[in-house]
């Protein structure tokens, strides 16, 4: 299922966003589920504020990769995490489904926004506590931690991942730190 993420106002609510048809109980979770280098990843929906078409960014000197800038939303500065590099892949190429989903996360008591660039934003699930299992212990193409659980969806898999890791600003602070200290070949070949 598409979502209309390319509408005149650029941008989607969450509340926009398409819901399954499965019935509603306890046991069942939402989770946002979209493409990443040809991959279905989710993210549970209640940390979820909106989603935004690709929209230049404004590039911040000395970030590591997978920061690839902030955006102005509504007056406040937002960093955008390229998802794809923070999985140690190429950075996402931009297309015209690409978007930026805007995610609360929290952080050391507080509660701080973040963009995450995917390739395309496919619908919301829900999917059933039954239907979860754990992280794998191995063979995953991403780190387990930012694992969540792997939801069974039609007879395959969709990686649900753990947001707070993922976007821990605290890991992403201290790559950034290694990135600034460390110096450059030239400065180091002159020493």
């Amino acid at each position: 299922m598409n979502l209309p993420t390319h509408t005149a106002g650029k941008k989607v609510a969450a509340t926009d966003i398409p819901r399954s048809t499965a019935s509603k109980t306890v046991d069942h979770a939402q989770y946002l589920t979209f493409m990443l280098g040809g991959e279905l990843f989710a993210i549970g929906i209640l940390g979820i504020k909106e989603i935004i078409e690709y929209d230049g960014l404004t590039e911040v000197p000395m970030m590591p990769e997978c920061i690839r800038g902030v955006i102005n939303l509504r007056g406040s500065v937002v960093p955008v995490l390229d998802l794809s590099a923070r999985f140690g892949k190429k950075i996402t190429g931009i297309t015209r489904r690409t978007c930026i989903i805007i995610v609360e996360v929290e952080s050391e008591g507080e509660r701080q926004d973040m963009g995450v660039i995917v390739d395309a934003v496919n619908a919301v699930l829900e999917i059933p506590s039954s239907e979860i299992e754990p992280a794998p212990a191995f063979g995953a193409k991403i780190r387990t931690d930012f694992i969540d659980g792997m939801g069974k969806v039609d007879g395959k898999f969709v990686i649900l991942l753990d947001v707070n890791q993922v976007l821990s600003t605290e890991e992403i602070g201290a790559l950034a730190q290694v990135g600034v200290s460390a110096p450059s070949i030239d400065e180091a070949t002159a020493a």
